[in-house]
């Protein structure tokens, strides 16, 4: 497995927006819109592989100068469990570290908290309703 920073009109970012909708949108009912996905090329865009295949993904959005949000984290559910989500995670935070961001923050769906506070994320705040789904916004200082 292999993790690494892909670019935004690439290839493999035409494959992340796939495995997002096929994960995160389609269940839901929802598409990506050419104006959601164009605001994607300021955005860290994250994705692990096995040789071509796309094993799972996120993106990190600058909020500001100390603080970068997690989105659009997906990992297929038959490759759930196998530390793939964990491996992008801290791929993810340690380029954040790199880059000098002191905090990761993301509305976390209710059903990935566990996920998350077993990663050093905590809960601030309480649920909200984000796509029709319990969220809660949760932060980890780098």
């Amino acid at each position: 497995m292999g993790l690494k920073q892909i670019d935004h009109g690439t290839d493999a970012y035409r494959q992340m927006i796939a495995l997002r909708h096929q994960i995160l949108r389609q269940p839901l009912g929802l598409t990506f819109n050419e104006d959601e996905l164009a605001r994607e090329k300021e955005d860290i865009l994250i994705a692990s592989f096995d040789d071509d295949d796309m094993l799972g993904c996120c993106i990190l959005t600058r909020v500001d100068d100390d603080t970068l949000r997690l989105r659009q984290m997906a990992v297929p559910g038959n490759l759930q469990g196998k530390g793939i989500g964990a491996a992008i995670l801290s791929f993810a935070e340690n380029l954040a570290r790199d880059k000098g961001y002191k905090k990761i923050m993301m509305h976390a769906r209710d059903t990935a908290i566990g996920f998350y506070e077993r990663a050093g994320y905590h809960i601030a705040g309480e649920m909200f309703m984000e796509l029709g789904i319990p969220h809660h916004i949760m932060t980890k200082r780098l």
